[in-house]
């Protein structure tokens, strides 16, 4: 009893100063790279271009989910949530249509990419901004009926469970809450990830391909290492969290019994994962000046542009 309570304080203390922390780390770092994305795009870019269109996306992905942090910093770090249901669920709902919506926009660009390195003049129709409109307007259609569910499994607040916003994992029957994460594991990130390998590693055949065909390959080294540092970023983020929320609903199963004190260790390692999966909104403006076409170009000119103006008036 008593080592089960000690258990269960661990982990209370570890969402209190661990979570309350990453997460202000990630709101600090995201609204202030996903601002300057925003504001580089509106402002900046003249002509938009199909993998501008998913990239933009994906920082309005993440400025959403970067919303719903300073409610989730403030109630970690004092252990007091606010009594209003929907407020809990609708910041839960955030939370997760970002993880599922960047993933897809991800692999999106991943297939961007290889469509503008096998067609370098956009002659393609999926290079079209027309189209990268319409699959961008589907992925936020997809994702948002893709949640629905989510909404059943989230426990309302109550006096019984101290009024807590309780996270997706620990909410809601074990068993078809364990069905359901295992159907967002499958469609929501394995799918997506094996699409965006298969896209890379063709991107990567072509390369060595091409290479073979000139003198130097130099100017194939960015890309190549663009390929694997993106597919190496998205896998260490995003598999420790989905392998450890399935087996977080899983040891809440009664027919398994599993101790108290071992669905502490294992909720524990769950908590210790789960920011690391969000972390990706504050890595993603990595991405705009790595891949984005000549992002990083265009918002220094118009950066030297505004400082130029601004030592004139000055003088």
């Amino acid at each position: 009893q008593k080592l089960s309570v000690s258990c269960r304080g661990r982990w209370l203390l570890l969402e209190k100063y661990y979570l309350s922390t990453m997460y202000s780390l990630e709101f600090i770092l995201g609204a202030i790279g996903n601002t300057i994305v925003v504001f580089g795009y509106i402002f900046c870019l003249k002509k938009w271009k199909s993998g501008n269109i998913y990239l933009f996306n994906l920082s309005i992905s993440d400025l959403l989910f970067l919303c719903t942090l300073p409610i989730l910093v403030n109630s970690y770090s004092q252990d007091q949530w606010s009594k209003e249901g929907i407020l809990c669920h609708s910041n839960r709902f955030l939370l997760h249509a970002n993880l599922y919506s960047s993933i897809l926009f991800l692999t999106a660009i991943s297939a961007d990419r290889y469509m503008l390195i096998k067609h370098p003049f956009r002659d393609h129709i999926l290079q079209q901004r027309r189209t990268a409109v319409m699959v961008s307007v589907a992925i936020w259609i997809g994702v948002i009926l893709e949640l629905l569910p989510l909404l059943h499994f989230l426990e309302p607040l109550t006096p019984t469970n101290n009024y807590k916003c309780l996270d997706y994992a620990s909410s809601g029957d074990p068993v078809t809450n364990l069905i359901y994460s295992v159907f967002l594991t499958v469609f929501g990130f394995l799918i997506p990830l094996l699409t965006m390998c298969c896209f890379y590693v063709k991107m990567v055949r072509f390369l060595k391909n091409r290479s073979e065909q000139i003198s130097s390959a130099l100017t194939l080294e960015k890309p190549l290492a663009l390929v694997i540092l993106t597919v190496v970023i998205f896998s260490l983020l995003f598999t420790p969290y989905h392998v450890m929320r399935n087996v977080r609903i899983a040891s809440r199963i009664p027919a398994l019994n599993v101790s108290k004190c071992t669905q502490g260790i294992i909720t524990t390692t769950y908590i210790i994962t789960r920011p690391f999966a969000f972390l990706n909104s504050a890595i993603n403006p990595v991405f705009y000046f790595l891949m984005g076409d000549h992002f990083r170009e265009m918002l220094m000119a118009k950066t030297r542009q505004l400082l130029g103006r601004l030592t004139f008036k000055l003088h």
